[in-house]
């Protein structure tokens, strides 16, 4: 069982995707409404050595030599991997030992203000950042930032890594009705887009419960909507959820575990965490599944979103 290396797992986006993880729970430079992760329990743009670099190689090490290739390395994880002062070492390790598997790497996209940052980054091969508003407002309301964090600073940020970065970026946009979707909110973002550049901009909503109550995911005509009103050429709507069945990397006995769990009591994701050893990344890539498919329920409560079978009632106490 590794500790900082997860899956693969079942991606959308990415196939069969081993994840690495740099830094711990839930230790971030935003504390987004909608996170599936859950709260920033440490709201930082610190950049530090989180998880230490040899204790990562040492898990890829012996990955690399007792596994299949996965499609995709993927650095992504508990929070904003770019915190962690040496992402760019265990990249160039990835590299050096299997220059035949692409990375990618899935951030917030806060932190490619700072050159550094972006200099490490600099040898993957997808970079996947996020940007869900182009109003500082708007940004404070859904991302819930650092203190130190401007949203122009974000946008210039993404501009100048486009500037510098030979790889492909696919940029995430995610919209909860009611927080990001008037038409100012959409114009802003897509004259963002234009300074930007990516490759794609790939349109997504919640999957499951954010952080805060009261908030709902888009439908797939409000979705398409917006898309009509960027008449951009490479937007799309990110597929839903069942489709990770297809892939090659989706585990049955993974799914039967979670629902067997859940049977017993409602839990959190964090309780399946602890009682099955999983990463919290590849407990949510099933849970997204396993609700899509209303197999199981989501209720609100104060210590977390709780999970019970279809029909079951939701936890008393939370």
């Amino acid at each position: 069982m590794y500790k900082y290396l997860f899956g693969p797992v079942p991606s959308r986006r990415l196939g069969m995707s081993l994840g690495v993880d740099l830094v711990p729970k839930k230790v971030c430079s935003l504390n987004c409404v909608y996170c599936e992760v859950g709260r920033t329990t440490r709201l930082t743009t610190e950049r530090r050595e989180y998880i230490l670099y040899d204790k990562v190689v040492n898990e890829l090490e012996h990955y690399f030599h007792n596994n299949p290739d996965p499609d995709y390395i993927t650095f992504s994880g508990s929070g904003e991997p770019t915190l962690n002062i040496r992402i760019g070492d265990v990249i160039n390790y990835v590299k050096q030992h299997k220059p035949g598997i692409p990375v990618a790497v899935l951030t917030n996209g806060t932190l490619l203000n700072d050159k550094k940052v972006r200099a490490e980054l600099i040898q993957a091969d997808v970079i996947l950042p996020s940007l869900d508003a182009a109003i500082q407002n708007v940004f404070e309301k859904i991302n819930r930032p650092a203190p130190a964090l401007t949203v122009e600073q974000y946008i210039e940020g993404l501009v100048e890594f486009r500037n510098e970065f030979p790889g492909k970026i696919w940029l995430e946009v995610l919209i909860i009705p009611g927080y990001n979707d008037s038409p100012d909110d959409l114009t802003a973002l897509k004259q963002a887009f234009a300074k930007i550049h990516p490759d794609s901009i790939q349109l997504n909503t919640l999957d499951r419960p954010g952080v805060v109550e009261n908030l709902r995911a888009a439908t797939r005509a409000e979705l398409q909507h917006i898309v009509n009103f960027w008449q951009l050429d490479n937007v799309e709507i990110i597929a839903a959820a069942p489709q990770r069945k297809n892939i090659l990397s989706y585990r049955q006995d993974t799914e039967s575990a979670i629902l067997g769990t859940i049977a017993r009591r409602p839990c959190t994701p964090d309780d399946l965490v602890k009682m099955l050893g999983l990463h919290i990344n590849e407990v949510n890539k099933y849970l997204d599944v396993l609700e899509h498919e209303n197999k199981i329920q989501a209720t609100l409560e104060e210590r977390g979103v709780f999970y019970s079978i279809r029909g079951d009632l939701p936890p008393a106490n939370g």
